[in-house]
């Protein structure tokens, strides 16, 4: 058992450096965004998660995981992206 959690441990500090890009990405479009209406986005929403899905599926993960994850990981990026965006043209 303590490989198992070492080896989730070690996914976890990958997944947080992943993260840390991701959200790097949304400072960038908080700056490119010209109106704060435009930061969400459904349309983009919905095109995430099918990507995410089919990208599941290929490689064997459940879209009952994938699913709910990124969608809770999209809402707290609108909502950095809301706070980043208030910061940068309030």
């Amino acid at each position: 058992m303590a490989e198992v959690r070492q080896g989730v441990d070690a996914l976890d500090r990958a997944l947080v450096r992943l993260l840390v890009e991701r959200q790097g990405f949304m400072d960038a479009a908080a700056r490119i965004k010209q109106d704060r209406n435009v930061v969400h986005d459904r349309a983009r929403i919905e095109d995430v998660v099918a990507k995410v899905k089919a990208a599941a599926r290929e490689a064997g993960l459940s879209e009952a995981i994938a699913e709910p994850v990124w969608r809770t990981l999209i809402d707290r990026c609108i909502a950095y992206e809301f706070n980043a965006w208030d910061q940068l043209k309030r």
